[in-house]
């Protein structure tokens, strides 16, 4: 600069502000505002005078026509709207226009100030300006300067939301953007609308927009609309909302913790599409219409089309207000015309006109409804639809509400015509559900008694629409408003009701979190550059293929966000803040070769530049080569990468001729790519179009294939691939195509496929490269598929399989020229910062899983659900399908629901769906991989249960899905699931043996495989199983586990092992040596320790419920070594070598059970301490009991000494006689020595921490034994003794239960001590203050501390007032209810304290007394946990920890450890955490739990089909499980004196469990047993009556007896009652008896159950189709024969009550089966000698039964055999056989018109089509309908189908023919004679001998194949024969048992053999006279028994002298070989 330059400028200065701004020299004009913009820097304060003076300077800087100056002036308004506050906006409308018509057209540094400018306007609530100012943009003849004000909107929309910049002013601009001529201006305007979408919703934009569009934007927008997902939020405040929050906005930028709350709390808001739309005004274009003519023309069709103009001009979306009166009365009238059509129109005009102009239609309306409702009577169906749309729009708009309508309401219910009363209360329904809480809790009062009074009306519409209304109010405000009206229903009214709230009330619908959008709409702000600027985004960023910048995350301040910080640090005054990492900029922006070299500068010379532009081609060659020279000298290259690559790109361009000047240009290029450090992929971008060009040229294509390689390396070759993709693919030269794909090849081979997208790639190859007509780039395709298969293997060839043989064929040669390599290592690498990025992209996951859960739709989970096998298979192929498209590689995403329903499938009743199921498993885990593991739900736990399926062909599938499964994931993952399936008893020898074979294969295979271990127990256990096969297997898997984990692992884990198992374990270790004599030592040791386990009340391990499973953490404490005493006696050295204690004959519960439990003190008895000296010397060692019961206090310190030295290593013998400590303990504390008590205060803390550390909890009886001593002497005199005993009580009452505790403490406030009564006054204070919840149940106790107020003693008084004053703290004036009566100067006395307290918490800022209390019960409330509330009081979280049970080591290896601490109940949501609650917490803790589990089982409840229903049925066992082991913890608890609440939440949580059949049937029997035990032992207590509300607790206990028989599983209902039906253990009884002996009790307990087992007899007869009678029947049987026929005899005469009742239940059976009932023995030894007891009364009972003639003619499932009807009945001949046909052929008809049973009964109707063929069915069919006839003609056509394919439904039983005195002729059965129609008579009175060569069976059962007749094949043919003439001798002496003698005999034999050889394990021996059933079975006979089976067996018993009707008892046999063969049934 000249120094005249120099001195003009320093002159200037002096100069005021608008002198300089405006000089005629531009140097000073620059200056000025430069020095204007640091002045605007400066300023700190908003109001500061300077920015008002500064403010009306810049409408002219800014039009400044220098464009430096201009500039300049940019960054001055920057400056200057960052300082100041929204009082500037008043300059905003002048600067604004300036901007709009000087800088948009100017250089792009200035366009991008300018926009700049416009954001901070924005940001200063200038908006209207702003959007004023764009409005004179977009109208711009230049496009250059429309597309950054399109630009600029779309960044103030997408920052600042809808709420600040209203869409509705940009909506009115887009109109005419979208037809401007430019290109680039309509892409912007796409780019816009498309951000506009993400604010207002697409549905309004679409309606606004679309029908101003041209046909071609809407394909266009509709195209980019799908991209557009989610929802928006803004990412920046205004200024006046950012001063709000300096603090959060601090908060924000230092932490990145996720937006602030305010943010999170901003969701979306949705504008309403009426705001957006300008109002019309359709009363002009009506009255042009002729409506007035034509309303009051006659015709109709004329009045119809002028009603119908106004519904089309109404239609808009919005009217413009005004006078519609008359048109309302004209419509009034219309709507009663004659003319139905007429009358519909005008109600729909009514609704679009109230639709249209909303509140302005408010008074019309009105006038309109009475009108409305009572067109309601009209039945017409379109005239009913249209008047609810019309009523239902007329509400929606907000014309009417519910107060507006009361009255006409009223007036309508009361119409005569039911329609008009049910069709008003659904449109009040409607309201109500669509209105606010306000409005309804307003307006309830009128419409609940309205509703209440239709309860009772007789129309059914009518009272079902009145309890939907009532319903709609309750879900809307509670049930509180229906309280009172309701007391006035009757119990079923009350339950439809609520069934109706429950039933329909969906909870809240989420809200989906905002901003989860598409990537490139993502919510991205203004990001800081380092110059003040931001990064530009452009509204066309926004289509698709523009990726937009990835920008500064929505906490962080914008470039032009205002700073306060910083600044004087910061000469330019914004904020310094850390700049976080960015997406990089991939796409270039346009730069005028005059801009880039203003930006080169010096950096090469000029010369060099104008040389590029030459024309001649050897300037330019030699300016390339200079320029080279240059850039190679540049030193700091990154800087100047970009401009110089700009350059290039410029001069001389791509376009460039001379070949030689372009091999430069790419040497150039390629030395920056490979030079600089960071090579921006803007320019990859810039150069890629060019070199790829370059690449089809064969004299540069060397140079470029480099070139592109060194792109590779600086961007990634993923970047670069992706890019050449599309140039490759639009190129018209297919050079480029094929050059660029063996360019391709050589990248692939140089960088691998680390970096690429493999999907992509390949479908470009597929696509593309093979589908292209030239050869050179199908070869070079096919070349790049081959270098691909070297990195990815045979895999790839999934994705190709669609391509032409002819191209597979080329494929396969070039895959053998490159074979798969596992791990080929890339010859090049990619920078760093790219590897960090993009290896993502890609991987070494070999190919792209494809995301399926697009595909995985709700029609096909349901269709996975259906009721049809058809449509089940179906979806299960559509599933495999869906697998094949995705090439079978898929991504977890989405798959959940779709394991859940192949789960459910894996339980299906059709065995080929199970197989395919399974097949279809396999798929998936091999599809998607080693995810499959996570995204299962554990289904593989499922699928191996599977194994107990008795098909082999079924467990071969399975085996197959677990190879499928190993193949995806490891085997180490799949361990746990087999090692449960192992364990699980109903696997099945089948199952367990092919798992065991499986096993044993894959660790064959594997040398290092620690997780085997967890196989050891599984293993070793069936090591001793009874099947031989599996012991086999078991043993072969154990030498592979020692073979893997060594002999020293094994040996370390054999302490779960036990019994025989463990013995053949130590077999197989001993060639190990010196580990036999280590286990033998372990073994013993382990033997004692465990020995107080044995017994049924031997020591602590059978006590679970109150012991912890956590690990002990006595054992990480190393045991100190005994320390030489000072006095040791000889006596004491000699017993040093024993225990300390010996707890081995230890019997707590007896002991604990004699303890009254008294919360009162009193002294030891002298028997007492006689017992407690007893039990001293039986459990402590000599020489510790010898101090303890010394007198001499100094031993017995002593004694203590020893006790506390010992305690971190016998923790566990302690506990296990804690009761004696703590009786000594009580001892001592009443002799008040000083020195003891002091040691004893000493060594208790330390008793209680190691009891915490153990996880263990006191029993009651150890706390009534030492708490109300402590409590009694907490008064002691000694200070120092009274605190460690107020410390040792507040430890107790933390680990044992404040609740428990309390009443101790409020006995001790009746002692007789003062100071007593002080320290449990203090005690009470310290428990409301800290526990204030637990002990809420007994608030009604504070009277006794209030009532001490009136003490004579100061300190008692004062206790008192300091305690009742901390309870005024925590419940605040509720305390007043509790405090009870108190005189005038007490309640003086309370009041002034209380005053005085809430002072002192008003001054400690503590907030109110009893606020938080408030609060946390609306929490609570609001949480919906208060569902069966009945105390009043509300529980808060857990303060202490919950301990857990205690016990073994050994019995905790298999436990998960529980939560040492349960959460707060406000958050106490989920179900497991909540059963672990009700398992482990104490009964006011498991209240919380219980409200939890009553909530879902309501929401399942309401939604029987849902998937919750699901989940909670999987869990019903739990969850009874623990609440039955809760009843007894809540009864004991309640008995103490508290309340009843917990066990009334006990019984109503088991009552809402057991009123769903679903749930209740998932209870498994042992449970039941537990809890039928439990409630049955609960109601026979006296001391329940005597309890809180004991009454109510005894008729809820019945009800819900009741309640589980009616909903359980009958089956276990029977087997538990029968079984309960012997003698009961004594432990099991409550409490000891006290007045009554225990055969009393007993007596009692059997009456009970005798009861319930007559409930559920009585209805045997509609239920036996629901019971399993073999289970029954074994039941029954174990019963008897554990009676034995002494007591059996012994009790008949003595009339007892079980026994009798088992006979009737047996009784009934029988007599509803009658002797099909000997088909249902396969669970009974019927074999066993002697005979079961059971055979003997079942006969009996056929015997009586058939005497009486009361035989059930008919098994379970109808009439089982044709001569069951004449052998009952006692007059044949009185009917004849043609009315005997038609009865039968009538029973028939009746079961197929049955759903249930028509299958059966199509089966018998085609059985006697075959065995009569000339009968005439269909002459019975005469008065049938064709329907009906139809079926019944295409039943038996499938049946003969399925006959014929030897198939038969295995529930239907084998019908013999109708007796032979009908008069038919059966071809089959002819020579047949009467068949038993004398039952009883001798079998010599009926002399009919059968020729065997006349004996024809039906075809079904002629199969000459002696192998399938087990008795026949026994011995020659004369046999047979014998066996034949046999038969027919004696067909007609039916023996009631079903059998012959002969051939029972011979069954009978055989078994024995059986049992005898499965006895002694030669399997062989019992297999070989089976051979014929072992082939049946072989082929997959289920043991239901099959049509082959029953075919066999019918034959045998019709050849064998068993009779047709008793095949079922031959079935019974049949089942029982079978359970013996296999071995499952132990001999009795």
């Amino acid at each position: 600069m000249s120094t005249e330059d120099e001195k003009l400028l320093k002159e200037a200065k002096k100069l005021p502000w608008e002198d300089r701004l405006m000089h005629k020299n531009w140097k000073v004009r620059n200056d000025a505002n430069i020095d204007l913009a640091a002045v605007c820097d400066s300023i700190s304060d908003p109001k500061d005078p300077r920015l008002r003076e500064f403010g009306p300077f810049f409408r002219k800087t800014i039009a400044d026509s220098n464009a430096p100056v201009q500039e300049k002036a940019l960054d001055a308004l920057i400056a200057f709207l960052k300082a100041a506050d929204a009082d500037a906006a008043r300059y905003a409308k002048e600067v604004c226009d300036a901007i709009v018509a000087k800088c948009l057209t100017g250089r792009s540094k200035t366009v991008e100030k300018s926009q700049t400018a416009f954001m901070l306007w924005v940001e200063l609530e200038a908006v209207e300006q702003f959007l004023d100012a764009m409005e004179k943009a977009i109208k711009n003849k230049v496009a250059k300067a429309v597309v950054p004000a399109i630009d600029v909107m779309f960044l103030a929309l997408s920052e600042f939301g809808s709420k600040i910049v209203p869409p509705k002013r940009i909506l009115k601009m887009l109109p005419e953007l979208f037809d401007h001529q430019d290109q680039n201006v309509r892409s912007s305007s796409k780019g816009l609308t498309l951000e506009l979408c993400r604010w207002i919703g697409k549905d309004a934009v679409k309606s606004i927009l679309f029908e101003k569009m041209r046909d071609t934007m809407k394909k266009e927008l509709e195209a980019e609309l799908v991209n557009v997902t989610g929802t928006a939020k803004p990412t920046h405040k205004i200024r006046s909302e950012q001063d709000k929050e300096p603090e959060h906005e601090a908060a924000s930028e230092a932490v990145v913790s996720g937006p602030s709350e305010e943010a999170a709390a901003e969701v979306h808001q949705e504008i309403d599409e009426y705001e957006l739309v300008d109002p019309i005004d359709i009363l002009m274009p009506l009255e042009k219409s002729g409506f007035w003519e034509g309303v009051k023309a006659a015709k109709w069709s004329e009045r119809k089309e002028a009603v119908a103009e106004l519904t089309k001009l109404a239609s808009t979306k919005r009217i413009a207000p005004g006078d519609f009166t008359e048109i309302c009365r004209t419509l009034k009238k219309l709507i009663t015309d004659v003319n139905i059509a007429v009358a519909v129109e005008a109600i729909q005009a009514i609704g679009n006109l109230a639709s249209g102009l909303r509140t302005h239609f408010s008074g019309n309306s009105r006038f309109l409804l009475p009108v409305l409702l009572e067109k309601l009577k009209e039945k017409k169906p379109a005239l009913t639809e249209s008047l609810t749309q019309t009523l239902q729009a007329m509400h929606k708009s907000g014309c009417l509400n519910l107060a507006d309508i009361v009255e006409d309401v009223k007036v309508a219910v009361k119409n005569k015509v039911p329609l008009v009363r049910s069709l008003t209360l659904n449109w009040v329904t409607f309201c109500i559900e669509t209105s606010n809480k306000a409005a309804i809790l307003k307006a309830h009062k009128e419409y609940v008694p309205i509703c209440m009074e239709l309860l009772n009306d007789g129309t059914p519409d009518v009272r079902d629409a009145a309890f939907s209304a009532l319903a709609a109010i309750a879900k809307s405000v509670g049930m509180r408003p229906l309280e009172k009206s309701l007391e006035k229903l009757d119990d079923v009214r009350k339950k439809k009701l609520s069934e109706m709230i429950g039933g329909s009330g969906d909870g809240p619908v989420p809200v989906p979190s905002s901003g989860t959008i598409q990537s490139s709409v993502g919510s991205s702000s203004c990001s800081e550059v380092s110059d003040g600027s931001f990064v530009r985004r452009s509204a066309a960023s926004m289509l698709s293929g523009k990726k937009p910048v990835q920008a500064a995350p929505a906490n962080k301040k914008a470039a032009y966000t205002k700073s306060g910080v910083n600044k004087k640090g910061n000469g330019s005054g914004q904020a310094k803040i850390s700049k976080p990492v960015e997406t990089e900029d991939i796409e270039p922006a346009e730069m005028s070769l005059e801009v880039i070299e203003d930006k080169l500068g010096s950096l090469i010379q000029v010369d060099t530049i104008s040389q590029l532009k030459s024309t001649m081609w050897k300037e330019r060659l030699g300016a390339i080569g200079s320029f080279k020279e240059q850039v190679e000298a540049i030193q700091e290259l990154d800087s100047s990468v970009e401009i110089l690559v700009r350059l290039l790109c410029a001069v001389p361009g791509w376009s460039e001729k001379n070949v030689q000047v372009q091999q430069q240009v790419i040497e150039v290029i390629t030395h920056m790519a490979s030079t600089a450090s960071k090579f921006p992929k803007k320019c990859v971008v810039l150069c890629l179009l060019g070199v790829s060009e370059r690449v089809a040229d064969i004299k540069t294509r060397v140079h470029a294939m480099k070139c592109l390689s060194t792109f590779c390396e600086a961007a990634g070759p993923g970047f670069v691939f992706e890019r050449l993709y599309k140039i490759m693919k639009e190129h018209k030269n297919p050079k480029v195509l094929s050059e660029g794909i063996l360019w391709m090849v050589s990248a692939v081979d140089d960088f691998g496929i680390s970096h690429l997208k493999l999907k992509d790639l390949i479908d470009f190859c597929k696509d593309i490269g093979l589908q292209s007509s030239a050869a050179a780039t199908r070869n070079s395709t096919i070349k790049l598929i081959g270098a691909l298969h070297k990195f990815v293997g045979p895999a790839i060839k999934g994705f190709l399989s669609d391509v032409k043989p002819a191209l597979l064929t080329a494929l396969d040669a070039e895959y053998e020229k490159n074979p798969y390599e596992e791990s080929v290592a890339p010859k090049r690498t990619v920078k760093e910062a790219e590897s960090a990025s993009s290896s993502s992209g890609g991987g070494l996951d070999s190919l792209p899983r494809e995301d399926i859960s697009g595909k995985i739709t709700p029609a096909l989970l349901k269709g996975l659900e259906s009721t049809d096998w058809k449509i089940r298979l179906e979806s299960i192929e559509t599933v495999n399908k869906i697998l094949e498209e995705a090439n079978k590689r898929i991504q977890p995403t989405g798959t959940g629901e779709l394991f859940g329903a192949l789960r459910g499938r894996l339980y299906d009743s059709n065995k080929n769906l199970i197989i395919a199921t399974l097949s279809t498993i396999g798929g998936v885990a091999s599809s998607m991989g080693a995810a499959v593991e996570k995204s299962s739900k554990g289904i593989l736990s499922d699928v191996l249960k599977c194994l107990g399926d008795n098909k082999k062909h079924t467990r071969e599938c399975i085996l197959s899905a677990l190879d499928s499964w190993l193949a995806a994931v490891h085997l180490d993952k799949m361990i746990p699931y087999i090692a449960a399936a192992l364990t699980d008893a109903k696997l099945g020898a089948e199952g367990r043996k092919d798992l065991f074979d499986w096993l044993s294969k894959q660790l064959n295979s594997l040398v290092d495989f620690p997780d085997a271990i967890h196989l050891l127990k599984p293993a070793t256990s069936s090591m001793t199983d009874k099947s031989a096969d599996v012991r086999h297997c078991a043993e072969a898997c154990f030498a592979e586990i020692l073979r893997i984990c060594g002999h020293e692992m094994v040996s370390k884990n054999l302490r779960d092992i036990q019994g025989p198992a463990l013995t053949i374990v130590v077999e197989r270790l001993k060639p190990y040596g010196a580990l036999h004599e280590t286990f033998e030592s372990g073994r013993i040791s382990a033997s004692s320790k465990g020995s107080s386990k044995i017994g049924k009340s031997s020591g602590y391990g059978d006590r679970p419920n109150r012991h912890g499973s956590r690990p002990h953490s006595s054992r990480a404490i190393p045991t100190k070594g005994p320390r030489q005493e000072s006095l040791v006696s000889v006596q004491d050295i000699s017993v040093q070598s024993q225990a300390l204690l010996s707890v081995k004959d230890s019997n707590k519960d007896d002991r604990e059970r004699i303890v009254v439990r008294r919360v009162k003190f009193e002294e030891l008895r002298l028997e007492q301490i006689q017992d407690l000296e007893n039990d001293l010397m039986k459990f402590f060692r000599e020489d510790l009991h010898r101090r303890l019961l010394s007198t001499d206090f100094k031993k017995q310190v002593d004694g203590i000494e020893m006790l506390q030295k010992a305690l971190p290593s016998i923790g566990k013998e302690i506990i296990e006689v804690l009761d004696v400590l703590l009786k000594w303990f009580v001892l001592r504390f009443c002799e008040s020595n000083t020195s003891c008590l002091l040691k004893v205060l000493e060594f208790l803390p330390e008793l209680f921490d190691m009891l915490k550390n153990e996880g263990y909890i006191l029993t009651e009886a150890e706390t009534a034994i030492f708490l109300p001593c402590l409590i009694e002497k907490s008064g002691h005199n000694i200070a120092q003794l009274r605190e460690k005993m107020r410390e040792l009580i507040k430890q107790i009452i933390l680990a044992y239960s404040a609740a428990k505790t309390f009443p101790y403490v409020l006995e001790g406030l009746r002692s007789r001590n003062n100071r007593t009564r002080i320290e449990c006054v203090d005690l009470v204070g310290f428990l409301l203050e800290n526990h204030g919840s637990e002990i809420g149940g007994q608030l009604k106790s504070l009277q006794m501390v209030a009532s001490l107020t009136s003490e004579r003693d100061g300190e008692i008084r004062n206790a008192a007032l300091i305690t009742l004053a901390t309870g005024y703290k925590v419940l605040g004036d509720d305390i007043w209810r509790y405090v009870g009566k108190l005189t005038e100067a007490q309640r003086s006395m309370l009041d002034e304290r209380f005053k005085r307290k809430a002072r002192e918490m008003d001054r400690r800022k503590e907030g109110k007394p009893g606020e938080s209390r408030a609060a946390l019960r609306r929490s609570v409330r609001d949480n919906g946990l208060d569902l069966a509330e009945q105390s009043g009081e509300v529980s808060r979280s857990i303060a202490g920890p919950l301990y857990n049970s205690y016990g073994h080591p050994e019995l905790q290896m298999d436990r998960a450890p529980i939560p040492r601490t349960i959460p707060g109940t406000v958050g106490l949501t989920d179900w497991n955490e909540a059963l672990d609650v009700i398992a482990y917490g104490s009964p006011e803790q498991s209240v919380e739990g219980m409200k939890v589990i009553c909530h879902e089982l309501a929401q399942v409840t309401s939604d029987p089909e849902g998937s919750g229903m699901d989940n909670v049925v999987k869990d019903a066992d739990r969850l009874v499980s623990c609440l039955a082991n809760k009843g007894a913890n809540t009864f004991d608890f309640s008995l103490t004196g508290t309340s009843s609440r917990s066990c009334k939440y006990v019984l109503n949580t088991l009552m809402q469990t057991f009123q769903n059949k679903r749930i209740a049937h998932a209870v498994k029997e042992s449970t039941l047993n537990s809890l039928i035990t439990e409630l049955l032992l609960w109601l026979l207590d006296e001391r329940v009556p005597r309890m809180d509300d004991g009454s109510q607790l005894l008729k809820a206990l019945n009800v819900l007896m009741l309640k589980i028989l009616d909903n359980a599983d009958r089956t276990s209902s029977f087997v538990v009652l029968i079984n309960l039906l012997q003698p009961l253990d004594p432990s099991r009884w409550p409490s000891p008896a006290i007045n009554e002996s225990l055969a009393i009790r007993n007596q009692k307990f059997s009456d009970l159950v005798v009861k319930c087992l007559i409930k559920l007899t009585k209805v045997l007869q509609s239920t036996i189709y629901e019971v399993d009678l073999d289970r029954i029947l074994q039941s029954i049987h174990i019963y008897l024969q554990e009676l034995g026929m002494v007591e059996i005899r012994k009790r008949a005469g003595a009339d007892d009550k079980p026994l009798r009742m088992v006979k009737t239940v047996l009784h009934e059976l029988v007599k509803l089966q009658g002797t099909a009932i000997k088909g249902h023995l396969s669970m009974v030894p019927i074999d066993m000698e002697p005979q079961p007891i059971i055979l003997a009364y079942i006969d009996l009972n056929l015997q009586t039964l058939a005497a009486a003639r009361m035989l059930s003619p008919s098994g379970p499932i109808g009439q089982t055999h044709w001569g069951d009807s004449t052998a009952n009945n006692p007059a044949p001949a009185s009917h004849s056989a043609d009315a005997q046909l038609k009865q039968e052929l009538a029973a028939i008809f009746k079961k197929i018109g049955d759903k249930q049973t028509c299958t059966i009964g199509l089966y018998e109707l085609y059985r006697i089509t075959q065995l009569y063929p000339k009968v005439d069915i269909f002459a019975q069919l005469q008065n049938a309908s064709e329907a009906f006839r139809t079926y019944i003609r295409d039943g038996l056509a499938q049946m003969e189908k399925t006959t014929a394919a030897g198939r038969t439904p295995s529930s239907v039983p084998i019908s013999t023919p109708p007796p032979a005195v009908l008069n038919l002729s059966s071809p089959k059965f002819g020579p047949l004679s009467p068949v038993n129609t004398n039952p009883l008579c001798d079998a010599k009175t009926m002399n009919i001998k059968l020729e065997p060569t006349n004996f024809s069976l039906p075809g079904a059962y002629t199969e000459d194949d002696r192998t399938n007749n087990p008795v026949l094949s026994r011995g020659p043919l004369s046999d047979q024969s014998e066996l034949r003439q046999q038969f027919g001798d004696q067909r007609n002496d039916r023996l009631l048992s079903g059998v012959t003698s002969g051939a029972l005999d011979a069954i009978r034999e055989r078994m024995k053999s059986i049992q005898l050889a499965a006895a002694t394990g030669n399997q062989d021996s019992a297999n070989k006279p089976l051979i014929a059933v072992n082939r049946n079975l072989s082929h997959g006979l289920p043991n239901q028994f099959p049509l082959a089976a029953e075919h066999a067996t019918f034959r045998n018993s019709m050849q064998g002298g068993v009779l047709p009707m008793d095949e079922k008892a031959l079935f019974g046999l049949q089942a029982r070989m079978e359970r013996l063969k296999s071995g499952s049934i132990e001999p009795l």
